[in-house]
């Protein structure tokens, strides 16, 4: 595993080394109870190894946030946290998205560490390579991106749509990490300002490049996953990839406008053509490239009208203001450690 700055990060600015953090490691789980028994073990070892190496300090744990499980995964977390106190337990009121529920962990340890790691619940993400994020934060970073250097665990088909998916959001002007998925470090002033952003439809890997702060990359190898299968299907990732798009820029809808005035373009010097052919005398005959022409246009159209009304979709529901998500109930020490003074709702 390597560090590497990106490239409009600044570099660190402190010239002694920051003391070993209280680190929260945030793990959204869907549907994850057979994994969390396999992957919860390892990250509780990684985080006792970097306390007994002096990286992180002994008060650092383990957020578990349950999106709305229909399996056991609820009951595993409360006997994951009833085992052990650093492990803490979330549940939502139900299913909200891996990126909600990646905000609850994050709004759930807003204050109460010095450092966040945010990271999957599959195991695919390699907690070895927490030692190095952690000793990049300790020089002065503030974010710390895990990149994947190694995809071969994915399916060539997932391969060739995200490269796909980061081109394109290259090409939109949107600022994006390419091969980083939610797996990053973020210090607590990144936790404040990620939580002063109050949009309801989340995408964090275009939001934490958003608020700034210094950072750098750490490449790890992705890892096959431990047990069953992933909850991303097609449908999932277009979703997500839509979401990607709307929540970073309005380049498309910028495309739209250009497309339109080049076919208005091309119209004009069609008509001109036809004018001229039959001053000239000669007939101006082609239905059938005339046709074509008509569904063309239709086609523009409705592609057009589709890209504006996501937008306008997007717009409606921030209009709402609806809360991203609601908390049911924590594991019980967690409860008592925030009874008076978290609310159980973020809007």
């Amino acid at each position: 595993m390597t560090a590497e700055s990106t490239g409009a990060a600044l570099p660190p600015c402190s010239s002694t080394e920051r003391p070993a953090p209280v680190l929260a490691l945030v793990i959204p789980c869907f549907n994850e109870a057979t994994v969390l028994a396999g992957t919860a073990p390892l990250l509780l070892d990684a985080l006792a190894r970097l306390v007994t190496a002096g990286s992180a300090a002994p008060e650092s744990y383990l957020v578990l946030v349950d999106d709305g499980s229909v399996d056991d995964t609820w009951a595993t977390i409360g006997a994951l946290a009833a085992a052990d106190r650093r492990v803490r337990g979330v549940r939502l009121s139900r299913n909200c998205g891996q990126q909600a529920a990646l905000m609850a962990g994050i709004d759930e340890v807003r204050g109460a560490c010095d450092a966040a790691v945010t990271l999957d619940a599959d195991g695919q993400d390699d907690p070895a390579a927490l030692a190095e994020m952690v000793a990049r934060y300790r020089e002065g970073y503030d974010v710390v991106f895990g990149v994947r250097s190694d995809r071969s665990c994915d399916a060539a088909p997932k391969r060739m749509t995200a490269r796909a998916f980061y081109r394109l959001l290259a090409l939109l002007g949107a600022e994006v990490v390419p091969d980083h998925a939610d797996f990053r470090l973020m210090a607590a002033p990144v936790i404040a300002g990620i939580a002063s952003f109050q949009e309801v439809n989340l995408y964090l890997r275009g939001l934490v490049p958003l608020v700034g702060f210094r950072s750098c990359e750490v490449r790890y190898r992705r890892l096959p996953r431990r047990a069953g299968r992933s909850h991303y299907g097609a449908g999932r990732m277009v979703g997500l990839a839509l979401d990607g798009v709307t929540s970073l820029t309005i380049r498309p809808i910028r495309i739209i406008t250009l497309l339109g005035l080049v076919i208005a373009l091309g119209s004009a010097l069609g008509i001109l053509w036809a004018v001229v052919t039959a001053l000239s005398g000669r007939a101006v005959s082609g239905w059938a490239s005339m046709i074509v022409a008509i569904f063309f246009l239709g086609g523009v159209q409705l592609v057009s009208l589709g890209v504006i009304g996501e937008y306008v979709g997007k717009t409606y529901l921030e209009a709402k203001r609806r809360p991203r998500y609601l908390v049911a109930e924590r594991t019980q020490r967690d409860a008592e450690d925030a009874s008076g003074h978290r609310s159980t709702q973020n809007a």
